[in-house]
């Protein structure tokens, strides 16, 4: 990944680095919610350790690390960011609407090759969240989950057209967020080819905001990246100038990882850092702090090469996979080992050694399908680069 500031190009492996953190904290997420549900309800009925630890977690930024509302938050981000930076970088329209017509082809293989291997999970009776949640206490939560008899054309659907046009997530309820990666991605190209090089189009932009706003906010996080990359591709001077207080960068991110971290549940937080806050505004304070964590490490050098780190880039490449692949791991192996071991080995030990080895398992099959199913869509995407071509050298030659 290329940050275009000038003819002089700039890795940002950072943006990837983030990426990861963003798909790891959801993993977290859910995994938190399935076994320790108080860390999200913050509930005494709800709490697994005698302590209720998981409470006073919950209250604290810690939670920023399976805060999953934040994470998709920042994942969008993120995401929209990386969009249009080689057009940014070229300014070559024709990169638009070739990464228009490819988007479906990038991101429907996995989602499909997935949501088969849910059906035959469910198929064979591998899916034991309703039977864990009774003994977790996260019954509103992890029980409701592919409680349904699977149907081989539903599935279908959901994979080829439901997930894409209307977040269709019966059997992967990650699925929700495919329409803001999808629909949102091509707005933010035609937004780019129709006024990407128009001085007013930050006009255009704040309109595009607004209406995502007042409609669907979580479609602000596609477009607020957008429009981080507009501004740090092409406002030269405006960036040095924000770079050279190196102060601004740094307090970004440390208000956006406060912001991003205030808790899911949303509700008021009275007696902790979050008082000040009023709980009604639980999205809005995520998709705030997901825009000023991505702007403080984009103006900030150390916090570059921390999200720079071999653990980070690993996670940004296989975060796609990882974030389609870790909740059927966790409503099968995780559940299927927390029941066998949880009276022999106690609660807590239970749930550590799970994490352990729940965490192993999504790593390593992420990595295959980073390695033998994403390159389908690339696969895919050349196919139609190579009909794109066909056609546009037959016009000319016409």
């Amino acid at each position: 990944m290329q940050e275009a500031g000038g003819r002089g190009m700039k890795k940002l492996d950072y943006i990837d680095g983030l990426k990861g953190m963003g798909a790891l904290m959801v993993y977290l997420c859910h995994f938190v919610f399935a076994f320790y549900y108080a860390a999200y309800t913050l509930l005494p009925e709800h709490v697994n350790t005698r302590t209720g630890v998981e409470i006073l977690i919950g209250k604290t930024p810690l939670n920023f690390f399976y805060n999953g509302n934040g994470a998709v938050c920042l994942f969008l981000v993120f995401s929209g960011f990386v969009l249009c930076l080689s057009y940014f970088r070229t300014r070559d329209r024709a990169r638009l609407k070739a990464g228009a017509l490819k988007r479906y082809f990038r991101l429907m293989p996995v989602i499909l090759a997935v949501n088969l291997l849910i059906f035959i999970l469910m198929y064979l009776g591998l899916y034991r969240n309703a039977e864990t949640a009774a003994y977790t206490k996260s019954i509103p939560w992890f029980q409701g989950f592919n409680q349904f008899e699977p149907k081989f054309l539903s599935m279908l659907s959901e994979s080829l057209l439901g997930c894409f046009v209307w977040g269709s997530n019966d059997y992967n309820g990650v699925l929700w967020t495919i329409p803001y990666l999808f629909l949102g991605a091509l707005v933010v190209y035609l937004a780019a080819y129709l006024v990407g090089e128009n001085p007013l189009r930050y006009i255009a932009y704040g309109v595009m905001i607004l209406v995502a706003f007042t409609t669907d906010i979580y479609f602000t996080g596609i477009f607020l990246g957008f429009v981080l990359c507009d501004f740090f591709s092409t406002q030269e001077r405006l960036v040095s100038l924000y770079r050279r207080f190196r102060l601004l960068p740094v307090l970004a991110f440390l208000l956006g990882f406060y912001l991003t971290s205030y808790p899911s549940i949303g509700t008021e937080q009275p007696g902790t850092i979050y008082g000040i806050l009023p709980g009604a505004y639980t999205v809005i304070y995520h998709m705030a702090g997901a825009f000023l964590l991505t702007a403080g490490a984009l103006g900030c050098g150390w916090l570059q090469w921390f999200f720079s780190r071999k653990p980070f880039l690993y996670l940004g490449k296989i975060s796609y996979s990882l974030y389609l692949l870790h909740f059927p791991v966790i409503a099968t192996f995780s559940c299927w080992f927390f029941l066998e071991f949880q009276e022999s080995m106690g609660y807590g030990l239970t749930v550590g050694i799970d994490f352990a080895l729940t965490t192993v398992l999504v790593l390593a099959l992420s990595a295959l399908s980073r390695r033998y199913l994403e390159p389908v869509g690339t696969w895919l995407e050349k196919m139609v680069e190579r009909c794109l071509s066909w056609k546009s050298n037959a016009q000319k030659s016409a």
